[in-house]
This record gives C-alpha cells, sequence and structure tokens, in this order.
C-alpha cells in the first residue's frame, strides 16, 4: 500500500526537484499527487513500497539536514559581508505590505483589547 513521503505544498520547485533525483537515484519507486484546479488536494510524493519509508525517510532527511546546514551557511557568509537584507531594508523595499501587515496587527489588537476597555 502507498505511503505519505514528502508533502509539496509551499515547497520551492528547487527542492522539490532535488527530492524527486535522490528518491530516483536510490531507486525508490514514487508517484505524485497535485493539488487540483481549485488547490484543495494534497500535492505530495508518495511511496510505492511501504517496505521501504523508513529508508526514504533517511535520505530525505539527511538532504534536508544538509539543505538547512548550506542555507544557514549562506545568510552567515551574507551577514559577515554585510549584504543580509534587514528588516528596514525589506519595509523600504516593499513598504505596502509593511503598511498592511501594520494594519492588520493594529486590527487584531484592537480586536482582542475592546472588550476590556467596554467595560471601563
Amino acid at each position: 500500500m502507498a505511503v505519505l513521503l514528502f508533502k509539496l505544498r509551499n515547497v520551492p520547485d528547487e527542492e522539490a526537484e532535488e527530492v524527486r533525483r535522490l528518491l530516483d537515484e536510490h531507486g525508490f519507486e514514487t508517484y505524485e499527487t497535485t493539488a487540483g484546479r481549485w488547490q484543495v488536494s494534497l500535492p505530495a510524493i508518495w511511496l510505492q513500497d511501504e517496505s521501504q519509508y523508513e529508508a526514504a525517510r533517511a535520505v530525505i532527511e539527511a538532504y534536508q539536514q544538509e539543505l538547512g546546514q548550506r542555507v544557514r551557511d549562506e545568510y552567515a557568509d551574507l551577514q559577515a559581508q554585510g549584504r543580509a537584507p534587514t528588516l528596514w531594508q525589506r519595509v523600504r523595499d516593499n513598504p505596502l505590505a509593511a503598511l498592511v501587515y501594520l494594519a492588520a496587527i493594529g486590527l487584531i489588537l484592537a480586536l482582542t483589547v475592546w472588550p476590556f476597555l467596554s467595560l471601563i
């Protein structure tokens, strides 16, 4: 029976391709499901042979550990060079998104505090 191996929702295309390549290189038989037309289904990679699940998970987890370390190293290099984006640079690059986030935070805060202020 097939078993869910790797969810593809919100996974960058490069990472999904690398996972597919790794699984092929190690000889695992897999198939994929898509999110469908209305994006309500589960996009994922499924392993056809349930007995290979532990080995396949070990391959994916090793890859994810290596990927995480590589990304952390790249960010540390950017920080050392002074090129890592700061909060203020991100706000300056996209002020509309920053305003929307601030408005949402203000609305949530107001809705949360309103019942207590109405008691006064």
